[in-house]
C-alpha cells in the first residue's frame, strides 16, 4: 500500500472551520503545527469502534458517515455529512487519561475525503491548559455521570443480593424447622421404646422369642427403604384391615397404630409373624415396640431428607455466589442455571413451572460465572414478573454455529414490539416506577457482551418471550473496561 500524502495547514484554513474560529492566533499556530491533513479514498475506514482511539478528526472536504454497533450485532448509521468542521474522537481527545482508551463509533470516507488530524494525548494536553475552567466543568459532568451509573448499577445488585437472601432464609427455614421437630418427637419416641423393652424383659418372652423379635424388627426396618406407592384409598383400606386385626387381638390405640404400620409398608402377613413369635400374651408390649421403631426410623428418615436439603440450598447458594472461587473459570453452564433456580425458589413458588431442556453434551465454558449467574438472575426474576407468578419458565440449551445458546423463555404477556429495541438501554424498564431502575437487562448486556464477546438478544410476542444468550465455546474470555453512560451513549458523538 502506497504511504499516504501527507500535509500541512495554515491558520487561516484553520480559522475557517467554526471548531477553531475564535481561538487566537497563538493557539491556532501550535495546531497548525501538530495537527496533519490526510485523504482517504471513497468508501475508506478511517478509524473503527473499538480501536485505540489515537487521533483527533475534523472533516476538511468530502463526505463521511459514522456508525455504531448495536445489540442484534449489526451497525446503525447516527450521522452523515459534509458539512467542514465535523468532527470525530472527541471522546478520547479530551479524556486521553481516562478508562476508555477507544473509539466509540466507527468513521468512513463516503466520498474522497480529507481530513486533519491531531495526536489525541498531545490536544487534549493543550485543550486543558487552554480551558481549564471548561474543562473542569466538562469532566465533572462526565465523571459524574459514569460515577451516578456505577452507583445505581451496584443499588441494582445490592437490591437483588437482598432479596436471595430473604428467598435463602425462608427456605432453609423449612427444612430446618423440620430437623427440630422430628428431633423433638424423636427424644418422645425413644423415650416409649424403652418403656415397652421394659415391660417385655418384664414379661414372659423367652430368649428365642427375643430374638425372633429383633429379627421382626429389622425385617420392618429394611420394609420400610422399599415401600411400595399405593393411592390414598388403597391406603386407606390397608389401615383399616390393620385396625381390624389389632382389635381383634386386644391391642390398644389400634387406628393410630395400623396408620403407623401401614405407612411403614407392613401389612396382616407380617402381623400374623410377630403374634406367632411372641404369643397372645406378650403381643401387646411387641406391637407397640415394633410401632414406636418404624416411628423412630420414619424421623430419623425425616431428619435425613432435611438435613440433604439444607446442605443442597447451601451448595447451591455457594455455586450461586461462587465464593472462593476463582472470577474466572470453566464451568457447566447446567450448573449455574440450577443453582439460580434454586436460589430463586422463594420467588417462583407454586405457581410458576421450570422446564429444563438441557443439551448435556455441551461443554465447560471459560466465563466469568457469579456475573452469569447475574444475567439468569435477571432474566428469570423479569419473567416471574412478567407472568404475574403463575406460568411456565423453560430453559434451553444447545451448540448453535460455535456457541453455546441458552434459551430463556416466558409464558407471560409479552414486550411489545416498538420497545423491544430499548430493552436493553440504560434506565429503560417496562416495569411500574418503583419497581425497577431499568439496568437489570443493561447489566446483563454488559456481562455477556462486553465481557463474554458474546451476544444477548429478545424475541416476544403475547404467551411467549424468548431471551436468547449466546456465549463463544472456544475462544477464551477477555476482560473489556467498563464502558460510562456518556461513551456508550451514541447521543455523545458530535458527527
Amino acid at each position: 500500500m502506497a504511504e499516504r500524502e501527507l500535509s500541512t495547514l495554515d491558520i487561516e484554513e484553520l480559522r475557517a472551520l467554526f471548531l477553531f474560529e475564535s481561538l487566537d492566533e497563538e493557539k491556532l499556530t501550535w495546531i497548525a503545527k501538530s495537527g496533519y491533513a490526510e485523504r482517504y479514498t471513497a468508501d475508506e475506514m478511517i478509524y473503527r469502534e473499538g480501536d485505540p482511539g489515537t487521533c483527533f478528526f475534523v472533516l476538511l472536504d468530502g463526505t463521511v458517515s459514522m456508525t455504531r454497533q448495536v445489540r442484534d450485532g449489526g451497525a446503525v448509521q447516527v450521522a452523515r455529512t459534509s458539512q467542514r468542521g465535523t468532527f470525530g474522537g472527541e471522546v478520547r481527545a479530551l479524556f486521553a487519561g481516562a478508562d476508555n482508551p477507544v473509539y466509540i463509533n466507527s468513521l468512513r470516507a463516503v466520498t474522497d475525503t480529507r481530513m486533519f488530524m491531531l495526536p489525541s494525548a498531545e490536544f487534549s494536553a493543550k485543550i486543558h491548559e487552554w480551558f481549564p475552567m471548561g474543562m473542569h466543568l466538562v469532566s465533572a459532568v462526565f465523571t459524574t455521570m459514569r460515577t451516578s451509573n456505577t452507583l445505581v448499577a451496584e443499588r441494582e445488585r445490592l437490591v437483588a443480593l437482598g432479596s436471595l437472601t430473604a428467598g435463602l432464609t425462608h427456605e432453609l427455614n423449612n427444612p430446618a424447622a423440620a430437623v427440630v421437630r422430628a428431633t423433638d418427637a424423636l427424644s418422645d419416641r425413644l423415650s416409649h421404646m424403652r418403656g415397652k423393652l421394659a415391660a417385655l424383659s418384664a414379661g414372659k418372652l423367652r430368649g428365642e422369642q427375643l430374638q425372633a423379635l429383633v429379627g421382626i424388627q429389622d425385617e420392618a426396618v429394611a420394609r420400610m427403604k422399599s415401600v411400595p406407592k399405593r393411592s390414598p384409598l388403597e391406603v386407606n383400606d390397608a389401615e383399616d384391615e390393620m385396625a381390624d386385626w389389632l382389635d381383634d387381638h386386644r391391642i390398644m390405640n389400634s387406628g393410630q397404630l395400623a396408620s403407623v404400620l401401614v405407612a411403614g409398608g407392613l401389612d396382616l402377613e407380617w402381623a400374623d409373624e410377630v403374634a406367632g413369635a411372641v404369643g397372645e400374651g406378650n403381643l401387646p408390649s411387641a406391637m407397640a415396640w415394633l410401632g414406636y421403631t418404624v416411628e423412630t426410623e420414619t424421623l430419623l428418615g425425616e431428619i435425613s431428607d432435611a438435613s440433604n436439603r439444607i446442605s443442597g440450598l447451601l451448595g447451591s447458594a455457594r455455586q450461586y455466589s461462587q465464593m472462593d472461587r476463582a472470577p474466572q473459570q470453566r464451568v457447566d453452564v447446567h450448573d449455574l442455571l440450577d443453582a439460580t433456580v434454586t436460589m430463586l425458589g422463594h420467588k417462583l413458588g407454586d405457581g410458576v413451572n421450570v422446564v429444563r431442556n438441557y443439551d448435556r453434551s455441551l461443554p465447560q465454558l471459560e466465563v466469568f460465572a457469579a456475573e452469569l449467574n447475574q444475567v439468569w438472575t435477571n432474566l428469570i426474576d423479569n419473567a416471574v414478573d412478567a407472568m404475574g407468578g403463575k406460568g411456565t419458565i423453560t430453559i434451553t440449551t444447545k451448540r448453535e454455529d460455535g456457541s453455546a445458546l441458552i434459551e430463556i423463555a416466558d409464558t407471560g404477556s409479552g414486550i411489545p414490539a416498538d420497545i423491544q429495541s430499548r430493552v436493553f438501554d440504560p434506565f429503560f424498564s417496562t416495569k411500574e416506577v418503583g419497581r425497577g431502575t431499568g439496568l437489570g437487562l443493561d447489566i446483563s448486556y454488559r456481562i455477556v457482551v462486553k465481557k463474554h464477546k458474546g451476544d444477548i438478544r429478545v424475541q416476544s410476542q403475547p404467551g411467549d418471550t424468548r431471551f436468547l444468550i449466546r456465549l463463544p465455546i472456544v475462544r477464551p474470555v477477555s476482560v473489556e473496561p467498563e464502558v460510562s453512560v456518556l461513551a456508550d451513549n451514541p447521543a455523545a458523538a458530535s458527527a
